[in-house]
């Protein structure tokens, strides 16, 4: 195995690898906004209250409950600070006003009157009505605030059509945005109907072969071949003809239909019948399987190679790998590819990594990317409450480019997976960022899955840079700034082309600065490159800076090496 990335816990050293053809695939799989540690709960079945009111006969009390249970369980001991179910579950209770402004939800200190100890209550009135009344249960009781919640929910279902009207799914909604409302922006839960959508964004949809069809004339034919599935494995090219599927003519068909043909259990098998041009019919089989969502483009740019990246799904790695083998792949004077054990692989011109609006997703997926183009090193640390979610993300395994030079294009919109992507190439001088200040979203959220399906995203660590600073608020200084007009940026061009790097200084005073930053010193570092939307001066620049062996190299030691950093 050529390329692999490694974790380590700052606790205990321990590793967890499993491999996928050229790309180490970690155990554990994070969201750094997008990353993904997914629990299943079991502690909840579907269950609801025997004999309730008709009016409330869509509000489980049993489902309600093994929700709110099973939630402070996990939020308990991941979110970065420490707070009791009670903190939670008081946050979460203004959710019911958020519906319904009428309902007031009131916390009554415990006191002493008559020489008789009244306890701490909560109550929730609708005007001058009392609605409900009970005692506080212990501050750490998981099982006594999910019965007080449930409870609570269940007396304003019963006297407030406002909140009948909204929903049952609503009610947990409300409750978990008004908790999460007092942390931080990206924690967040999504119900079952959106959860489904999201898991399906990030694994990809059960049975499907990877092929997008359109139409030409009459014909149906493949216009997209998806890089993660089993028809680019048997060599399914664009432009294609399908003439039949599973012996189904596609005659007369529109591409809509046909494409549902394609779909169908995981695991089963399919025939396809394909035809190239001037070609007569070859059948296919092959066996249907989840499929990721597509998230590396491919193209090329004169002698440069382009990889657009637009997310960081399970597979993206895996996607990069694969265009990066097309552009190392040594060819013999006929045509046949070279044994690669035999000959050196070839040294590509420059590559473009473009990650202009790219959100984010899995962490792993980014230390995974890295160590595709790193010989080794530390990609990226995690810190939070949890040990488990302290590591040290290392990488090893060999450069697939043999040190071809990259640079990697960002804006306003780069956040997350991406940030760490381009943060890790950055800090090892592998690579040059153009563009301007990113996001900023330097935080790792973990997935936990409820009983009714809904999943919790919390915000448990926070992301260090290789070189030791943090990615939350800062976001990546480019070594090239394009943001601050087009006179600027010729002079800095200028200069880089005579081996001197204006960004230097902003560049090294975004990558001392240590956690925890104030608000002021990041804004104060931010405003030497100004987020915003990527224009075509990025492209210019790449190209300008890959066809300069004196400008790149002045860019790339902008940014300070291991031995010159501050101490983390």
């Amino acid at each position: 195995m050529r390329h692999a990335a490694r974790h380590f816990s700052l606790f205990l050293s321990q590793f967890c690898s499993t491999t996928r053809r050229r790309t180490l695939v970690l155990g554990l799989t994070v969201l750094a906004a997008g990353t993904s540690f997914q629990h299943g709960w079991a502690q909840g079945t579907a269950s609801t209250s025997a004999g309730a009111p008709s009016t409330n006969q869509a509000f489980s009390t049993g489902m309600t409950r093994d929700v709110l249970f099973a939630a402070l369980g996990f939020l308990g001991p991941r979110t970065l600070e420490a707070h009791s179910p009670r903190e939670f579950c008081i946050w979460g209770l203004d959710g019911l006003t958020a519906i319904d402004p009428t309902i007031a939800v009131t916390d009554n200190p415990a006191e002493d009157h008559d020489k008789q100890h009244i306890p701490e209550t909560l109550t929730i009135t609708q005007g001058q009505t009392l609605l409900f009344k009970r005692i506080f249960p212990a501050d750490e009781s998981r099982s006594g605030w999910s019965d007080l919640v449930t409870a609570a929910m269940q007396s304003a279902w019963e006297h407030s059509s406002t909140i009948r009207d909204a929903g049952a799914d609503a009610l947990l909604q409300g409750f978990f945005d008004e908790l999460f409302n007092h942390m931080d922006p990206y924690s967040r839960y999504l119900g079952p109907t959106p959860a489904i959508a999201d898991r399906t964004k990030r694994t990809g949809q059960s049975g499907t072969v990877g092929l997008t069809l359109g139409a030409k004339g009459h014909a149906i034919i493949v216009t997209a071949v998806n890089a993660n599935g089993p028809a680019w494995e048997a060599g399914v090219d664009t432009g294609q003809r399908l003439i039949a599927v599973n012996g189904r003519s596609t005659r007369g068909q529109s591409p809509e239909v046909v494409q549902s043909w394609l779909e169908g259990e995981d695991r089963t098998s399919i025939s396809l019948a394909l035809a190239s041009h001037g070609q007569h019919p070859a059948t296919l089989k092959l066996r249907r399987a989840q499929v990721p969502p597509e998230t590396v483009f491919a193209s090329t740019d004169g002698p440069y190679t382009l990889l657009r990246i637009t997310s960081f799904s399970i597979q993206t790695a895996e996607e990069i790998s694969q265009y990066l083998d097309q552009v190392v792949e040594d060819e013999t004077p006929d045509g046949q590819s070279s044994a690669r054990a035999k000959t050196p692989l070839k040294r590509p011109a420059g590559i473009i990594i473009d990650l202009r609006g790219d959100r984010g997703g899995v962490l792993q997926q980014a230390v995974t990317a890295a160590a595709l183009f790193l010989d080794h090193g530390v990609a990226v640390t995690t810190h939070g409450r949890d040990p488990q979610a302290n590591h040290i993300w290392a990488v090893q395994g060999g450069d697939m480019t043999s040190g071809a030079p990259i640079v990697i294009l960002v804006d306003g919109r780069t956040a997350s997976a991406a940030e760490i992507l381009a943060a890790a190439l950055s800090d090892h001088r592998r690579a040059v960022v153009v563009g301007s200040e990113t996001l900023g979203k330097g935080l790792v959220q973990v997935i936990g899955q409820m009983p009714n399906g809904g999943e919790l995203f919390v915000t448990w660590s926070r992301n260090q840079a290789p070189l030791g600073w943090p990615i939350q608020g800062l976001g990546i200084m480019p070594q090239v700034c394009t943001s601050r007009g087009g006179d600027d940026l010729h002079g800095q061009l200028a200069a880089l082309k005579g081996g001197t790097a204006p960004q230097a200084a902003a560049v090294q005073m975004a990558r001392a600065a240590r956690y925890p930053v104030p608000v002021s010193r990041i804004l104060d570092i931010r405003r030497h490159c100004p987020a915003a939307i990527g224009t075509d001066a990025d492209m210019d620049t790449a190209r300008f800076l890959l066809s300069s062996a004196t400008a790149y190299k002045a860019a790339l030691e902008a940014v300070p090496d291991e031995n010159t950093a501050p101490l983390h």
